[in-house]
């Protein structure tokens, strides 16, 4: 039987992570009115204000800058109104909890945390750099210049690779770790699976990696639903596929290894009553934010809803604050890439950020593993009336998807780039545009890899009328760090 893992016996673990399934608080609300008792004066999905401006006004109820001080959290309900007349009673409600019955389940038999927050208080993607990098390098909303040449902090999974160790991603739709520049490297193009067809057999075989982190469907067809519980994607969707990542991993002859998170990336907009810290939290690297609010990325942002499972955690294990390793210290996305240092031994942390944030190992409480986890969990309730609409326009995190495809497949050398691309663009449309440019990227660097390119290139599409080999080639040396 294998150890959980302790510093120094670094191989002998398994952590696994779900990352940001998106934008719910504590409460698990939802866009779903046909199950909420609420006033609605338009139609349409809700889907509340979160980017940076939106999330100012609930925690002050006035818009400006929120670097330091205290909060009142009283603005939730003006700043909804103020987004679409009616919606305030929506952002004030939630899901009872038969409703989600898979993290009622989870709650139940595993471990829930009542104060995790998120790293900043700005929307989806800042955030979701801060789970791999613990820092979104100044990025408050969309910067479409890091979108083309990647971000390039460094991450978790460099950290990971450079002391031996594995990683995989899996995904189900081009992956959004692509936004990091390094990840882009060829070397990494192996730790890419397509969720659907390997993520099971690699849980049945016994073949996980070290790390594992799963990216959901950010679109919502058909066919293929969308699943990260993003409005107005049907939430009983995104509990279905928690379901199917907890019972592949229950299943796995590695279960007994395996430490498995699953948090959300902001609050979507949604109210909750804690104030959000400001008192001690360290920028990650000094660097501030854009004008006109030069952010200092010293506060955090609302409370997310993070779950713990492991045959490790006792039944009903409630975490509150952390004991350190800081007076000032909490839970935030952080303490992801914190807790994989401290499992994994690693040399070094990223930032000043992970440095600080509280790490959740002393969730693993028993010396000996559970044997009466569930095997299965319940099967959600089906939450929408009505189904994926799939000429729909794009969400704002769904448009920062085309642009990072974009500069897969050469086409942020156009004029169109980025505004035109994303012009008029469905939510089908996107479908069919990111799986081409990933496709087209992944066949570029396997072209280039067979012809002799070092592992550290990254591979860069110039989309110009030249071969195919001058095309994919002539930019490797340019491109290598």
């Amino acid at each position: 039987m294998d150890e959980i893992p302790q510093p120094g016996n670094r191989r002998r673990g398994r952590l696994r992570v779900q990352p940001t399934l998106h934008n719910r608080p504590l409460l698990i609300p939802g866009p779903l009115q046909q199950h909420l008792r609420l006033r609605r004066t338009r139609p349409g999905p809700l889907h509340p204000g979160h980017v940076r401006a939106d999330i100012r006004s609930p925690l002050h109820s006035q818009r400006h800058p929120i670097s330091g001080g205290d909060v009142k959290m009283n603005g939730f309900a003006q700043n909804a109104e103020r987004n679409r007349e009616g919606m305030s009673g929506e952002v004030m409600n939630g899901f009872r909890p038969e409703r989600v019955a898979v993290y009622e389940e989870m709650v139940r038999e595993f471990g829930v945390c009542d104060r995790w927050f998120a790293s900043v208080p700005a929307s989806t993607q800042p955030n979701r750099m801060y789970v791999h990098a613990a820092t979104s390098h100044g990025a408050t909303s969309n910067d479409t210049g890091k979108l083309v040449g990647g971000f390039p902090q460094r991450t978790i999974f460099e950290s990971l690779d450079e002391s031996g160790l594995s990683f995989g991603i899996y995904y189900q739709y081009p992956p959004a770790t692509l936004f990091y520049r390094n990840l882009r490297k060829l070397k990494y193009l192996t730790k890419f699976h397509p969720f659907d067809l390997e993520f099971k057999r690699h849980c049945k075989e016994g073949k996980l990696p070290n790390y594992v982190v799963i990216e959901q469907r950010y679109f919502d067809l058909k066919l293929l639903p969308g699943n990260d519980d993003h409005p107005s994607h049907d939430v009983s969707e995104g509990q279905r596929f928690v379901k199917e990542v907890y019972e592949a991993l229950r299943s796995s002859p590695q279960w007994e290894e395996i430490l498995f998170i699953i948090t959300y990336d902001e609050h979507g907009g949604f109210y909750d009553h804690v104030p959000t810290p400001a008192t001690g939290v360290p920028s990650p690297d000094d660097i501030v934010g854009p004008a006109p609010f030069f952010f200092k990325f010293d506060r955090l942002g609302v409370r997310v809803p993070t779950f713990f499972i492991s045959p490790w955690i006792e039944r009903g294990t409630v975490v509150h604050e952390p004991s350190g390793p800081y007076p000032t210290s909490q839970y935030e996305h952080s303490s992801i890439p914190a807790t994989v240092k401290k499992i994994f031994n690693l040399k070094d942390f990223l930032t000043k950020r992970d440095a600080w944030a509280g790490t959740f190992e002393t969730v693993l409480t028993r010396t000996t593993p559970r044997t009466d986890c569930p095997v299965t969990l319940p099967d959600p309730p089906k939450l929408r009336k009505a189904g994926p609409k799939e000429e729909a326009k794009l969400t704002e995190f769904q448009e920062e998807l085309v642009p990072m495809a974009a500069t897969l497949n050469g086409d942020h050398n156009k004029d169109s780039y980025p505004h035109k691309l994303v012009e008029g663009m469905t939510v089908a449309d996107a479908v069919k545009y990111v799986k081409g440019a990933f496709k087209t990227f992944c066949d570029n660097c396997e072209y280039a890899r067979a012809h002799g390119a070092d592992e550290s290139d990254v591979v860069v599409t110039s989309n110009s009328k030249s071969s195919f080999a001058r095309r994919v080639l002539s930019c490797f040396a340019c491109n290598r760090s």
